[in-house]
């Protein structure tokens, strides 16, 4: 490869050099949802920050094996073993088992997606079907001496962990889980961090709703009856299905400080080996400047979006304009400047094609290493977004410029192909606009207004539009 890819790598808080465990090959895992609710904005920004930095990948000349999971158990409400299990809070709050909640919510999660142009990873699986491999992994871990047994669970012990919080740097005064706290107290605890491999049926969790047999043995319980931790499900499907390093792991920043840490510190227990070389983590986005928020009416979904009379792919417009790593701040007035810049962008590809074949487009080298530059430098697409305008605005041959602008797009994921083929489908021939002028000429001497401009309204769909003079109506394409 011509340039160097560098990352900017959580773990150790720099960009570095990219280099895969295997030659231009990429093991890619992300944080998937939990799926017991319709997914907002803010979760659809992270979806489509990891189909930017794979298409980027791809862009660069990377084969992708990309999993993304679906949690459908085991996540409980707060992320430090605290609270009820989302799924069964989704389950009682609809009146549905919390294996039709994860059907409903993942039908709406992937519709979401597509909506957006994501594409769709090698591999989604879902937790609870890899519930056996947990139970396998959480029994390496106890005879390695890493985890105990209480009568409420099986935790993973991190006094024996020698650098516990390497990604977060943070004390580990700072951190509990879900100790002292709520009703999850467990006396039996050797650490107040010690976080939970596996919940048994019993106290909080007495009435859970998913539960699975296994070898772990607790007085209140019988045949071990519980279900896996939230932090193990992710570690046993990344390793199960790309194996015990990966290249990259990336999620939300919000799972730096336990989530993350957590699946380091039992994957590297279990493996022996590094778990993840590159960390990337994408930041939050706001709403008007503050933190999305049910209670306030401000944690829209795709759905809100749509109802607003938007295009998805106005969304994620908005999103290509703010780096991964920075916060974005989502206003309706910021959707709409997207939606302008979309349809100027998509009237120009069209215009652009519309004398130009695809097989005469060609690339300019300058340009295109002007833009790979900025990829190469931790995917920084907001400012690739940037040389695409410029080069709309300068002399590049035209040819040149469509063929760029579609290239730029296998990492914006904007569909501008679609666009063109489209607007192929919706052409009309020189003869058929005289003869609908005809049409209307006769409809307005008819007075038949309403038929005059359904005709004026058919052409401007098809991107030609009608101008009335003193001598005659002319038309020109938009």
């Amino acid at each position: 490869m011509k340039n160097s890819l560098y990352l900017f790598n959580t773990l150790n808080r720099r960009k570095e050099k990219f280099v895969p465990i295997e030659e231009e090959k990429v093991r890619f895992y992300h944080c998937g949802p939990t799926v017991y609710w319709i997914q907002h904005i803010g979760n659809m920004r992270g979806m489509t920050m990891a189909d930017l930095v794979r298409r980027s990948f791809e862009y660069c000349g990377y084969e992708v094996n990309m999993v993304r999971n679906y949690t459908d158990v085991g996540h409980l409400t707060g992320d430090s073993d605290e609270g009820e299990d989302k799924m069964v809070k989704g389950a009682k709050r609809e009146g549905l088992t919390p294996e039709q909640i994860a059907e409903k919510y993942i039908i709406q999660f992937n519709n979401d997606i597509k909506a957006l142009n994501i594409l769709l990873p090698e591999y989604t699986p879902r937790a609870t079907e890899y519930v056996s491999q947990m139970i396998e992994a959480i029994e390496v871990l106890i005879q390695k001496g890493y985890a105990y047994v209480t009568p409420m669970a099986v935790y993973f012990d991190t006094s024996k962990v020698k650098e516990y919080n390497k990604l977060s740097g943070q004390a580990l005064s700072h951190q509990s889980s879900g100790a002292g706290k709520g009703n999850v107290f467990d006396s039996n605890k050797k650490n107040s961090q010690d976080f939970s491999l596996w919940f048994f049926k019993t106290g909080i969790h007495e009435k859970a709703l998913q539960y699975w047999s296994s070898p772990f043995e607790s007085p209140l319980v019988s045949n071990g009856e519980g279900f896996p931790g939230w932090h193990l499900e992710c570690s046993v499907m990344s390793i199960s299905l790309l194996g015990d390093t990966l290249d990259v792991h990336m999620g939300g920043i919000e799972h730096v400080p336990v989530h993350h840490t957590n699946e380091i510190a039992q994957s590297e227990a279990i493996t022996g080996k590094p778990f993840v070389k590159y960390w990337l983590h994408n930041e939050h986005l706001l709403v008007d400047k503050s933190k999305m928020s049910k209670s306030e009416g401000t944690s829209y979904s795709l759905r809100d979006i749509f109802d607003r009379g938007f295009d998805p792919l106005d969304l994620r417009y908005l999103f290509l304009s703010a780096h991964y790593r920075s916060k974005q701040n989502f206003t309706w007035n910021s959707l709409s400047g997207s939606r302008i810049a979309r349809e100027k962008l998509n009237s120009i590809v069209k215009n652009l094609s519309r004398n130009i074949n695809l097989d005469e487009m060609r690339i300019n080298d300058e340009w295109k290493d002007r833009f790979q530059k900025l990829i190469f430098d931790d995917f920084n697409i907001p400012s690739g977004l940037a040389i695409m305008w410029d080069l709309i605005k300068s002399d590049v041959d035209p040819r040149e410029k469509l063929g760029l602008i579609l290239d730029y797009d296998r990492i914006f994921g904007l569909d501008l192909r679609a666009q063109i083929e489209s607007d192929k489908n919706d052409s009309i021939s020189s003869e058929k606009i005289e003869e609908l002028l005809k049409k209307r000429d006769v409809a307005k001497t008819n007075k038949d207004y309403e038929t005059a401009d359904k005709i004026r309204k058919e052409l401007m769909d098809k991107g030609i539009i009608l101008e009335d003079t003193k001598e005659g109506t002319v038309w020109k394409l938009k």
